[in-house]
């Protein structure tokens, strides 16, 4: 493991190289194809180095932090053409994916406190520095304030672990079994906040609108996912306290899915929309992890992955979208279809995705939630059956409302994409529908 870190930090000089955006690109290509070929399906820690290790979870999330910050710069193409400051740009995204990289392969709670936290900075840089609209600096301390706010009893909650157990080490938690409210809740909070829950989601939409393309694809792909990584971790030696308590928070997850699919229906803003779509499927993997069953820990980290690439390439899409018109609202893009009708098939394809038709891996994770919750109670298929309506109603709201219709007067006649968009957009879709080949990596990693 600590070979891949050190080939990261290695790249940290070449940022700065003249004419180096798509050079720093293609060796993280390159790197990501290397850590691909480490592909190995294993429920136990190897790979180990010094503080490094890998089993099957962070296998996956580490595989699928490479892969998206690689589409970042794919997807950032006008920083590199109006020279905004890329360098700077090329080495945040680094830095970025150095954090990642470390939060997801430590073997230590306090080393995964500590990069988890870390991750945090880079983010407020990229939203602060190439975000669009001066409301971006209310978006960063949002954003700060709501992460940092929930992460220090964390801190405490790990130094209690520590104090009593004498270790800190993650394979070491599946031996305790902590019997303390107070320590379960600071065990979470964190967590619940990074996924963001219903209730503590409103940092997202707003971190959302306000970050560049690069800044939404990382928010919704990766950083979503350490929330449900952390928790998936956690739960080891909050066994008893997750079955006295876990109840409430699958009530406030469904019940607020249901309730963000509704605000997803009248939003005008493209970003906006998926922002809020990120929060009702991100409800649904809180509320399948939270019964502590095994289809219920399989399908959340399979729909973690799904969620990652499709939430991204929709951001793309947005984006693409964006930088013709100069504007993210529906009443603009309209009729997108006589505009730009070879991204139609793009945007009708990401869209199905998001609405778990198949064969994405999307429809994997949300069937084996859907089994899990309703095998932990019945009555939660109410909800569940509202959140799948509106989750298709929302997504086709977006897709017929942006292609169909008649579009704006002050278009032009047509307009293509670029062969890097396509690319783009296909190195976001290919994976998210191959992997469903291959899901026993998904599925039975326990």
């Amino acid at each position: 493991m600590l070979k891949i870190f050190m080939t990261l930090m290695f790249l940290i000089p070449i940022c700065f190289l003249k004419n180096s955006y798509w050079l720093v690109q293609n060796i993280l290509f390159i790197i990501t194809f290397i850590f691909m070929g480490f592909g190995f399906y294993m429920s136990y820690w190897g790979n180990l180095s010094y503080f490094m290790g890998c089993d099957m979870m962070s296998y996956g999330l580490i595989l699928l932090s490479f892969w998206i910050c690689t589409l970042m710069f794919t997807a950032s193409e006008s920083i590199n053409k109006t020279n905004f400051y890329k360098n700077y740009f090329s080495l945040i995204i680094l830095m970025l994916l150095i954090l990642l990289y470390c939060t997801f392969s430590s073997l230590n709670l306090f080393m995964f406190y500590l990069f988890f936290e870390g991750s945090l900075i880079p983010t407020l840089f990229l939203i602060i520095g190439w975000g669009y609209q001066p409301e971006r600096l209310q978006a960063g301390v949002y954003l700060l304030f709501y992460t940092l706010l929930a992460s220090l009893p964390l801190l405490l909650g790990i130094f209690y672990i520590y104090k009593t157990s004498g270790s800190l080490n993650m394979f070491m938690l599946s031996d305790l079994n902590y019997n303390n409210f107070l320590m379960y809740l600071c065990m979470i909070m964190a967590f619940l906040v990074k996924m963001p829950m219903f209730l503590v989601h409103l940092w997202l939409p707003k971190a959302h609108v306000e970050a560049p393309v690069a800044g939404s694809m990382i928010l919704a792909g990766v950083l979503l996912k350490l929330g449900g990584y952390g928790l998936l971790r956690v739960f080891m030696c909050l066994m008893v306290l997750g079955l006295k308590f876990n109840f409430i928070w699958i009530g406030i997850s469904l019940l607020g899915g249901v309730l963000v699919s509704l605000i997803c229906l009248r939003q005008t803003d493209l970003k906006a929309l998926i922002a809020y779509s990120s929060v009702a499927h991100m409800g649904i993997v809180l509320g399948g992890l939270m019964t502590l069953n095994y289809w219920g820990f399989c399908g959340s980290y399979t729909l973690m992955i799904a969620h990652g690439l499709c939430s991204s390439g929709l951001f793309c899409l947005a984006n693409i979208s964006y930088e013709r018109l100069g504007s993210r609202s529906l009443l603009i893009n309209k009729g997108l279809m006589n505009f730009m009708p070879s991204m139609t098939l793009w945007w009708f394809l990401l869209s199905s995705s998001n609405m778990a038709a198949p064969p994405s891996l999307n429809l994997l994770g949300e069937i084996s939630l859907l089994n899990s919750i309703i095998s932990w109670s019945w009555v939660s298929m109410i909800s569940l059956m509202l959140l799948s309506f509106f989750s298709a109603a929302y997504t086709l709201y977006l897709f017929s409302y942006s292609q169909h219709g008649k579009f704006y007067s002050g278009l032009y006649s047509c307009s293509m994409g670029y062969s890097r968009e396509y690319l783009l957009l296909f190195l976001h879709w290919f994976p998210l529908n191959l992997l469903i080949l291959k899901s026993e990596s998904c599925m039975l990693w326990l």
